[in-house]
């Protein structure tokens, strides 16, 4: 029986909890990951295939029981399962209450009963709204649609389980990931998957407004170290921020790829700018980004035919997969 150190990674088959995965087994960890492969794919975890550190289980984390096995001797639980994306939680809010939030607190759950020595949320910067720049934690919450609000209202379950179980819990607020296995399927939203598609398919690239709007663009990787400085710190009930604190122009990533533009609508809910105040996670963890963007958007496009099969995005079929979003957060 191998004595390294057991954690749990709830959506671990997905983007972010698929690099958390590598992060963890590198730093000589067993990882227990479970995810229902909605979100997820197996073929994320296949480059660990014969690893007796990685264990899988197919499931929801809506069904999860307190006291289940795939929770027990954890030192460390990593919870990224969940819904995301603007649209659909305009189009089906309950699916996103019922799961994150309420998915949310099964998983506190099964980590009070395994006695976790920290729960790590993987919250969302939406919860800021259009926020001030650059975002502290301490700025106000407004959502702005309900993937925002479910995301913080998850979190705020996870902090009451903090205050009221003594469940140890850390709770990092994500700005704009991105990184190689980013989702190449589903609905409308990942604006690297839109843009490498239309790239393979010869398309023009569809940029929202004028394409001067900055995102907080952090490598997926560089997420993974941050979680696991949160989870070995003794510090609990802590917020962090978490971007690269170096906005990146829509434009810029353009150029990055290459190719010709198309210029779509501007749509109402979303900020000019997105930027971390990453000072509080740096001076609390020591952490730091370490990819460049332009290398991070290299190693994406090394990838690139990775996307071939991911649906081909043009100015009319944006408009009407989005004209809820129009409809509900317009003026």
């Amino acid at each position: 029986m191998s004595r390294k150190p057991v954690t749990v990674v709830t959506g671990g088959a997905g983007f972010i909890g698929s690099h958390m995965v590598d992060h963890l087994l590198e730093r000589g960890y067993r990882v227990r990951v479970v995810d229902n492969l909605t979100g997820g794919r197996l073929g994320n975890l296949a480059h660990h295939d014969g690893n007796p550190d990685l264990s899988f289980e197919k499931a929801d984390i809506r069904g999860l029981e307190s006291g289940a096995a795939l929770f027990r001797d954890a030192r460390y639980v990593f919870h990224f399962a969940g819904i995301g994306d603007i649209v659909p939680s305009i189009e089906r809010p309950t699916d996103y209450m019922d799961t994150n939030i309420q998915g949310t607190v099964r998983v506190l759950e099964c980590a009070r009963a395994a006695a976790a020595a920290k729960l790590v949320y993987a919250a969302s910067s939406s919860c800021y709204g259009l926020a001030d720049t650059p975002t502290r934690e301490d700025h106000r919450i407004a959502p702005q649609y309900p993937y925002a609000l479910s995301k913080y209202m998850g979190e705020m379950a996870a902090f009451h389980w903090h205050k009221v179980y003594r469940l140890p819990v850390n709770s990092i607020r994500i700005f704009n990931a991105y990184g190689t296995r980013v989702r190449t399927t589903g609905a409308y939203g990942a604006v690297f998957g839109v843009f490498f598609k239309q790239k393979l398919a010869g398309k023009p690239f569809t940029v929202v407004g004028d394409g001067t709007q900055r995102r907080d663009f952090l490598y997926a990787s560089d997420v993974a170290s941050a979680f696991l400085l949160a989870a070995e710190t003794r510090k609990t009930g802590e917020i962090w921020n978490l971007g690269a604190g170096n906005p990146q122009s829509v434009n810029h990533l353009v150029e990055l790829i290459g190719g010709p533009v198309v210029y779509i609508p501007k749509r109402p809910g979303e900020p000019d700018v997105t930027w971390a105040d990453i000072g509080k996670i740096q001076r609390d963890l020591g952490w730091k980004p370490k990819i460049p963007f332009k290398e991070g958007v290299g190693r994406m496009m090394a990838e690139i035919d990775k996307w071939r099969d991911a649906p081909l995005w043009d100015p009319d079929s944006i408009a009407k997969a989005t004209k809820t979003w129009f409809e509900a957060l317009g003026a």
